[in-house]
């Protein structure tokens, strides 16, 4: 890494929505792409990390991360789970499943406020720096018309909270970072497969679409007291 030239930070990076993103990054800045596994194919400008996202992995960066943290303009967070295999969101009540539901709040609100734990001195500084999570609409309870979803929802709502409230403690003591809760849209994805049946027409968003969103509306926010709550064109959406 050259010295006070810019870097970004792509955390869960073998997203596909994150892979989009280091694409139009690399061409324009560093990056250091932190996932469980190292890609088998080294890009330029990318420089791949290992974590598995347990705490003391997270601390082993976030160490690292020190050397470079006066040069980190970016740090983008896409860490979460909607289903797997053996797992789909519930849709009933009756379909509520404790160690689905901690599933889901671990990777979807416990990892990444436990990044924002350690980023925090790591990024506190001069250099203005955007902080993104991948939240959804769905997290928002004032917009719950439909109800179903419930271990998602509910762990997409503690997110927001989580980083609203992280954002309230940053304006104090890293006033120099901008928090962001990005809703992407339904983007076309495994994550989002099972369901795409439903999606209105022209409201399946592509990769590299969602990936080019997130870097315009993402360069655009300021720091504050608290965080910004934003749809992929910019627009606010309700907490």
């Amino acid at each position: 890494m050259t010295a006070n030239s810019p870097i970004a930070v792509v955390i869960g990076a073998s997203s596909e929505i994150a892979q989009a993103t280091i694409a139009k990054l690399r061409s324009q800045q560093k990056v250091i792409a932190i996932s469980r596994h190292r890609q088998r194919h080294p890009q330029p400008n990318v420089c791949d990390w290992q974590c598995d996202y347990s705490e003391a992995s997270i601390v082993a960066m976030t160490d690292l991360l020190t050397e470079v943290g006066g040069d980190i303009n970016r740090v983008y967070i896409f860490n979460g789970v909607l289903h797997h295999s053996d797992q789909f969101p519930g849709k009933r009540v009756e379909d509520i499943d404790a160690t689905a539901m901690l599933a889901s709040f671990q990777s979807n609100s416990v990892v990444p406020i436990l990044w924002l734990k350690h980023l925090l001195p790591v990024l506190s500084g001069k250099q203005v720096c955007s902080l993104t999570v991948m939240s959804a609409r769905v997290g928002s309870i004032s917009d719950n018309h439909l109800g179903g979803w419930y271990s998602y929802r509910a762990s997409k709502a503690a997110l927001n909270m989580l980083i609203q409230t992280a954002g309230i403690e940053y304006a104090r003591r890293a006033k120099n970072v901008a928090l962001l809760c990005f809703h992407p849209g339904t983007t076309d994805t495994a994550l989002s497969k099972p369901f795409q049946s439903n999606v209105p027409a022209g409201k399946l968003f592509s990769t590299d679409f969602v990936a080019q969103q997130l870097l315009y509306v993402s360069e655009h926010v300021h720091p504050i007291c608290g965080a910004h709550f934003l749809d992929w064109q910019g627009n606010k959406v309700d907490w």
